[in-house]
C-alpha cells in the first residue's frame, strides 16, 4: 500500500508530540504499520515510557552501504499566542498545510515514508533505511538510543528531512550547551556582609562570557563559532542573599573546533569558582560539496525544482545527523526536506502542499539511483 504524502502529512499532526514529554510511541507504531503494509521490514526500538523510535528496511540485508533518511516525529510546544488554525488539524488552506510539526518536520517524514513504500511497490526496490527518532527537539535523545543499540548499519549516504525548503544543505554548526552554577552563602537582605552573593559572582562570569573568544579560524562557509548566554537564574526572594545562581549558555562550534576543546576553555575562562555542567554536545556536520552523491542530489532536486542548490548552502539548526553521521560510518549527508525553514517552531506553523510532494519525487529518484552510485 502506497500511502498520499499530503494525507499522511495531515495524519501524523493529529498526533500530540510536544517535546516534552514526547509520547512518540502511537506516531512511532502507526508509521511502522504503514511501512509494513508497503513491503518494508520495521523495528520498533521502545527506549522510555511512551516513546520510540523505527528503523524501517528496503531491500536485503547485506553489508554494502545503504541509503539512509532520518526524520523525528516529535514537535516543540505550541507557545503563548493563540493559533487561527488549530495546531493537530492539518487543514489545507491556500496551497498551505498548518499544524504543529507540518515543517519540522512531519511533511519530510511523510514525504520518504511515501517514496519508499513507492519503492518497494516498483521493480527496483533498492537499499533504503528509514531511521524515525523521538526526542531530536531536546537534543537528538532518540538518535542518542539508536547509536547505543547498534542497530544503525553502515550508511552509504544520508538524507536529513528538516526543512529546507527543498534545497540541498550540506551541513550545519554543532550545539554545546552549558550550564554555569556559582554558589554562595544565603543570609537576610538586611545584612548582606553575611553572606555571600551568588548573582554578583554571576555578573562577573556573565561579564567573561560576553568577551570570551574562541580563537578560531571561520570555516569557509558555516562562519564563525558563537556563545550566547540564553538564561540567569538567582535568588529565590528579594529580601534574602541568593546562595545559588545559573547561567545557561548556546555555544555553537565549527568542524575545525571540537565541542570537548571549547568547553575545556571556558571552564578555564570561568575559573574555579564556577562549576560547569553539559545540558547538549552534538557536534558540527559538513560534507564536501563536491562529493559525488551530493552533486546527483543536487541535480536531481533541480531537475524536479528548477532550482540551481549552491555548493557551499548549509541550516542555522542542528540536526540528528550530528549523532547519525558518525555512527553510520561518516557517510555523505545533505539536509533536504519541504518544510519552510522560517516556519519552524512557529504559531500557525505551515508547510507547502507543492513542496511535500516534491520532496517526495526527489526522494523516489534518489532511491532509484542508489545502485548506480553505491
Amino acid at each position: 500500500m502506497i500511502p498520499d504524502p499530503i494525507k499522511l502529512t495531515q495524519e501524523l499532526v493529529a498526533f500530540d508530540t510536544i517535546n516534552p514529554p514526547g509520547q512518540e510511541i502511537a506516531c512511532i507504531e502507526r508509521l511502522a504499520r504503514i511501512l509494513s503494509e508497503g513491503g518494508l521490514r520495521t523495528d520498533v526500538h521502545v527506549f522510555g515510557e511512551n516513546r520510540a523510535n523505527l528503523i524501517a528496511t528496503l531491500g536485503a540485508e547485506s553489508d554494502a552501504p545503504w541509503l539512509c533518511f532520518t526524520g523525528h516525529v516529535d514537535t516543540v510546544p505550541l507557545g503563548s499566542m493563540p493559533w487561527k488554525h488549530a495546531p493537530f488539524s492539518g487543514v489545507i488552506v491556500d496551497g498551505r498545510l498548518y499544524g504543529r510539526g507540518a515543517s519540522d518536520m512531519k511533511g519530510g517524514v511523510a514525504a520518504f515514508v511515501t517514496a519508499a513504500c513507492e519503492a518497494a511497490d516498483g521493480a527496483a526496490a533498492g537499499r533504503v533505511k528509514l531511521i524515525i527518532t523521538a526526542g531530536e527537539e531536546r537534543g537528538c535523545h532518540g538518535a542518542m538510543e539508536l547509536v547505543k543499540t547498534g542497530a544503525l548499519p553502515h550508511g552509504g549516504a544520508l538524507v536529513v528531512a528538516e526543512p529546507s525548503s527543498n534545497v540541498p544543505m550540506v551541513g550545519h554548526k554543532g550545539a554545546l550547551w552549558l550550564r554555569a552554577t556559582l554558589t554562595g552563602v544565603t543570609a537576610h537582605g538586611s545584612m548582606p556582609d553575611l553572606g555571600v552573593n551568588a548573582a554578583y559572582k554571576a555578573a562577573r562570569a556573565l561579564a567573561k562570557l560576553e568577551n570570551f573568544q574562541f580563537n578560531e579560524a571561520p570555516h569557509p562557509y558555516l562562519g564563525k563559532p558563537t556563545l550566547n548566554v540564553g538564561a540567569v537564574r538567582a535568588g529565590i526572594n528579594v529580601n534574602s542573599v541568593p546562595d545559588r545562581a545559573e547561567i545557561d549558555i548556546d555555544i555553537r562550534t565549527i568542524p575545525s573546533l571540537s565541542n570537548a576543546t571549547t568547553r575545556e576553555n571556558l571552564a578555564v575562562e570561568l575559573g574555579d569558582e564556577v562549576s560547569v555542567t553539559t545540558l547538549v554536545d552534538v557536534p558540527a556536520v559538513w560534507t564536501d560539496p563536491e562529493d559525488r552523491w551530493v552533486a546527483s542530489v543536487f541535480k536531481t532536486v533541480h531537475a524536479i525544482t528548477g532550482v540551481s542548490p549552491q555548493l557551499t548552502a548549509a541550516v542555522p539548526y542542528f540536526t540528528d545527523a550530528s549523532v547519525l553521521k558518525p555512527a553510520l560510518g561518516e557517510p555523505p549527508t545533505v539536509v533536504l526536506g519541504p518544510g519552510e525553514p522560517g516556519m519552524a517552531h512557529q504559531t500557525d506553523e505551515f508547510c507547502m502542499v507543492d513542496r511535500i510532494r516534491d520532496a517526495t519525487e526527489i526522494y523516489s529518484r534518489l532511491i532509484a539511483q542508489w545502485h548506480l552510485l553505491e
